[in-house]
């Protein structure tokens, strides 16, 4: 597979800013979660979507010995290690230590990226070193398959 540019990947990212939060979600402007952000930027720079998105609960992630982001991320996205992951990126957070990792964000620098947070929608904010640590796993999205 060959990466899609990363300032597509940013400019479509960005053209999701102020969309409201709304779980399980995938409409700009309408309402998204982190995963719908990330399933809108692929629709709009990749393609369709390669499979239906399965109900998940807002606990999915709690427990269970699977990375499910994570291995659905592996069937269409190209896995790179989070320390060589750069803007245009997708970045999987692990929001506790132990923890299936279940939040996503888009780099849009070295320093900050973009992603939909509970209660305040679609943000770019900074990478801070908070943020840095729990990345787990990082893909970048492929060009149109």
């Amino acid at each position: 597979m060959i990466p899609a540019d990363p300032e597509r990947i940013i400019t479509a990212a960005r053209s999701w800013l102020g969309t409201p939060y709304h779980d399980q979600a995938s409409l700009k402007g309408v309402g998204c979660d982190c995963l719908g952000l990330a399933r809108g930027v692929w629709r709009e720079v990749v393609g369709s979507e390669p499979f239906t998105m399965p109900p998940y609960s807002r606990d999915w992630g709690e427990t269970g010995p699977r990375e499910v982001l994570a291995e659905g991320a592996r069937r269409m996205m190209i896995e790179v290690e989070p320390s060589y992951a750069g803007p245009g990126a997708l970045v999987v957070f692990r929001m506790k230590p132990r923890a299936i990792a279940k939040h996503v964000g888009i780099l849009t620098a070295p320093n900050s990226f973009l992603h939909a947070y509970e209660q305040l929608g679609v943000i770019e904010v900074p990478l801070t070193q908070s943020w840095h640590r729990r990345i787990a796993f990082a893909f970048l999205f492929p060009e149109k398959i």
